[in-house]
């Protein structure tokens, strides 16, 4: 009995002298390839898209809307307990440094304050925009339109939303607010709007790509953890999830062992009208003139913590 209340508490112990940071950034933008690099260091811990937002933002609806909760309110438990679902779902992890990622942490800066009570440190790998959606496309091509009875994510919404598909109109569901790409774009915006730039590290994907040793310099600088020499010779994935099974698409994580840029040019992707709508719209690298044109649709939904 002794021994098992010990092993409870070096786990206990554990979770609570972890360090937590955070991944969302842009898709096709290098999440993946940076998260395999920063896993070569033991002290670090970087998986796939976890559920961890969903989890959350699912039992804080859940509470909010629950009479018997409101009958009877315990707000500081309620936090707890929202605010449990990070440590517990890296409570198998031994390593004491854990990225979880998800495009919509920028979104949600608020929960990384509120419920655990970390200034939040958020990597947002970022990409010309022509260049993703180029990928995408790209990516689409050279995939079964369905693997294993499951269309592909974009094609599947196109066909949900009635819309006749081709690449142009995969590109516009892509960049829409209902798409993968615009998803993300409002959440990082919505970041910079409510002041947390300071909060954001944006790493650019060709910067990655060609200058790795100082890409990988600077987000420690950022994350003021103690540098770790990385290798881009010999990369691998450890943390791959079920392509097929979440997108319909067997590759959308796969990466190449030997850092180097493979992909298409735009030009020779899309169409004109495509690479037209895509000029300029690197929101990122003008922050500070940018931000105060950012507007919202109206209804955004509007995020309160409970017991705030």
């Amino acid at each position: 009995m002794k021994e098992m209340i010990k092993e409870i508490l070096r786990e206990e112990m554990g979770r609570m002298n972890k360090t937590y940071y955070f991944m969302a950034g842009l898709p096709r933008s290098g999440s993946t390839l940076l998260s395999s690099i920063l896993n070569q260091n033991p002290r670090f811990y970087s998986g796939p898209s976890s559920p961890v937002v969903p989890t959350m933002l699912a039992i804080e609806q859940s509470l909010s809307n629950d009479e018997l909760y409101h009958g009877y309110p315990k707000p500081d438990q309620a936090r707890e307990l929202i605010g449990s679902v990070l440590f517990t779902y890296y409570s198998d992890r031994k390593e004491p440094i854990i990225f979880d990622k998800n495009r919509s942490w920028p979104g949600r800066m608020e929960y990384i304050n509120g419920y655990f009570g970390i200034n939040p440190k958020v990597i947002c790998p970022v990409r010309d925009i022509s260049e993703i959606l180029a990928s995408f496309i790209s990516m689409n091509h050279r995939n079964p339109f369905e693997v294993n009875g499951r269309v592909n994510f974009i094609d599947e919404m196109l066909i949900k939303m009635n819309i006749p598909i081709n690449d142009d109109n995969r590109c516009e569901f892509i960049a829409s607010p209902q798409g993968i790409l615009g998803q993300s774009i409002e959440a990082i915006k919505k970041a910079l709007i409510e002041g947390y730039d300071n909060s954001i590290h944006f790493v650019e994907y060709n910067d990655l790509v060609n200058d790795p040793e100082e890409t990988l310099l600077k987000i420690y600088e950022f994350l003021g953890e103690e540098p770790f020499s990385h290798s881009f010779l010999d990369i691998s994935n450890t943390n791959k999830e079920n392509d097929s099974l979440t997108y319909g698409i067997a590759d959308m994580h796969e990466v190449r062992p030997i850092l180097q840029k493979t992909s298409e040019p735009p030009e020779n992707v899309l169409s004109d009208d495509i690479l037209k709508k895509c000029e300029g719209a690197e929101f990122w690298r003008f922050i500070e003139t940018e931000l105060d044109e950012v507007d919202f649709e109206e209804g955004e939904e509007e995020t309160n913590l409970i017991g705030s």
